[in-house]
C-alpha cells in the first residue's frame, strides 16, 4: 500500500463489504479497515430466511468472499469488534476497549436490528428472532424437531420463516395485528394474495390479532393474544427492523428515520458517509427521503459510497428492489410508495395460478410493480416503466397481449 490515507468502514455486512471491494477495484491504494460486530466474516443475509434456512444452501455459499480475499486485497477485517464512538474532530473511531483508529474517510454501514416485542415471557426458551447466522442455525434446528410454530408478524421475514417451517413439517400459525399481511410493503390487495398463498399451504393466518405475551415455565408453551391463547413450541418474532443509528447520533449527525445523507451518500460531515439500511437518501423520483432495508440497496449503495469516498461524482437515486421465495412462488418487486401513496393496483396475467404482474399506480403513473413466477419477463421492464415516469393506460397495462416495454 502506498497511499497514506485510511478509509474505515464500520459495519461488515453487504454494504460495508461491497464498499471495501469497490475501493480496491477503483484503484484506492491506501489502508482499508473493515470492522464488524459479528464473529463471522461478511455474509449474505437473504439466505438466512430463504435457502439456508430451508436447507437448500450450505454455509460456505453464504459468505461474500473467500477468507483469503481480505488478506490478498489488503483489507484489514476486524470481526467481533464493536465501534463505540466516532470522534469526528479527531478523525478517529474508537473500539470497545479503547483502541482508536484514525480515518481519512469513514463509512457507516451498521445495518439494522430486529424490533423486539416487549411483552411478558419474551425471555422464554423457544422465542426466536432472525437477523444473524446463529439465529438461522437455531431456527433450522428448531424446525427440524417439528412441533407448533407461531410466527408473530406477517411481513417478509415472518412469511418466509413460516414457509420454511411448513416445508420442515411444522404446524404453523401466523399472527398479524393488521388487516392483511404485508400491509405496509404491498398494501391490502397484494397482501391478501400472499395470505391466501400461505393458507393454501396449510398455514393458519390470523389477522387483526395482537400478541399480549408468551407463556411457559422456562420453556415456551403458548402465545397469549387478544383473541385467546395459541399453543406453541416455537415462536418467531418478525415485526420489522430498526436502523442501528446510535453511533451517528452520538457523533452529532442528523438522524431521523435513518442517517441523513445527500445524493452522494455524504452526511453533513463530508468525511463521514452512510450506506445500506441506515441511510436516509433524498430520492428525486419519489420527491422525498427514503430509507430502504432491502438487500439490493446494500449491494448498490456500498459501491456508490466507496466511489463517493474517492471523490467521484455520485448520484445515488436507485429504484428500490426486493425479492422473495415462498413455497413454489418466486417474486421480484421494484419501486416504492408511502402508506396510502397509490390509487389502485392493476394486475395482468393469472393471479390465481400465481403467474402475473401487479402495478401500483398513483394517478396514471406506475410507482411500483412486481411479477410472480414470470421469469422470462423479469422485473427489468417494470423498472424501466417506473423510471420513465410516463402516464399509462390502465386497460393496456392489464392486457397480457400488450408488451410492458
Amino acid at each position: 500500500m502506498s497511499s497514506e490515507q485510511t478509509h474505515v468502514i464500520v459495519g461488515a455486512g453487504m454494504a460495508g463489504a461491497k464498499a471495501a471491494e469497490t475501493l480496491r477495484e477503483e484503484g484506492f491504494d491506501g489502508r482499508i479497515v473493515l470492522i464488524g460486530a459479528e464473529q463471522e466474516r461478511p455474509y449474505d443475509r437473504p439466505p438466512l430466511s430463504k435457502g439456508y434456512l430451508l436447507g437448500d444452501q450450505d454455509r460456505d455459499s453464504v459468505f461474500l468472499h473467500p477468507l483469503n480475499w481480505y488478506g490478498d486485497n489488503h483489507v484489514e477485517l476486524l470481526t467481533g469488534r464493536r465501534v463505540s464512538h466516532l470522534d469526528r474532530a479527531a478523525h478517529e473511531v474508537e473500539l470497545a476497549g479503547g483502541e482508536r483508529i484514525g480515518y481519512t474517510k469513514a463509512l457507516l454501514a451498521t445495518g439494522s436490528s430486529p424490533r423486539r416485542l416487549k411483552v411478558d415471557g419474551s425471555d422464554l426458551d423457544g422465542v426466536h428472532y432472525l437477523r444473524r447466522f446463529p439465529q438461522s442455525d437455531d431456527l433450522r434446528t428448531a424446525f427440524a424437531t417439528g412441533g407448533r410454530v407461531v410466527v408473530v408478524g406477517a411481513g417478509w421475514i415472518g412469511l418466509e420463516t413460516a414457509a420454511a417451517a411448513r416445508k420442515a413439517g411444522c404446524e404453523v400459525t401466523v399472527v398479524e395485528p393488521a388487516a392483511s399481511p404485508l400491509s405496509v410493503a404491498l398494501g391490502p390487495e397484494m397482501g391478501a394474495f400472499f395470505g391466501d398463498v400461505h393458507r393454501r399451504h396449510g398455514v393458519d393466518v390470523r389477522l387483526g390479532v395482537g400478541v399480549t405475551g408468551f407463556k411457559g415455565a422456562g420453556k415456551l408453551a403458548a402465545v397469549a393474544t387478544d383473541a385467546g391463547d395459541i399453543p406453541a413450541d416455537i415462536v418467531v418474532v418478525g415485526i420489522g427492523a430498526r436502523p442501528n443509528t446510535e453511533l451517528a447520533e452520538d457523533a452529532g449527525l442528523t438522524v431521523d428515520n435513518g442517517v441523513h445523507v445527500d445524493s452522494a451518500l455524504r452526511t453533513e460531515d463530508p468525511d463521514v458517509l452512510a450506506a445500506g439500511d441506515i441511510a436516509s437518501v433524498p430520492n428525486s423520483r419519489y420527491g422525498q427521503r427514503i430509507r430502504v432495508e432491502h438487500w439490493q440497496n446494500a449491494v448498490d449503495s456500498g459501491p456508490a459510497a466507496a466511489k463517493s469516498m474517492l471523490g467521484q461524482d455520485v448520484v445515488y437515486d436507485q429504484i428500490p428492489y426486493f425479492f422473495t421465495d415462498q413455497y413454489d412462488l418466486g417474486m421480484e418487486f421494484a419501486g416504492w410508495f408511502a402508506p396510502g401513496g397509490y390509487d389502485r393496483v392493476v394486475t395482468r396475467g393469472d393471479v390465481e395460478g400465481q403467474a402475473f404482474h401487479a402495478f401500483w399506480l398513483a394517478g396514471d403513473q406506475v410507482v411500483a410493480g412486481m411479477h410472480v413466477n414470470l421469469w422470462d419477463d423479469g422485473i427489468g421492464p417494470v423498472q424501466e416503466l417506473i423510471r420513465s415516469g410516463k402516464t399509462v393506460d390502465a386497460a393496456r397495462l392489464a392486457d397480457p397481449d400488450t408488451p410492458i416495454a
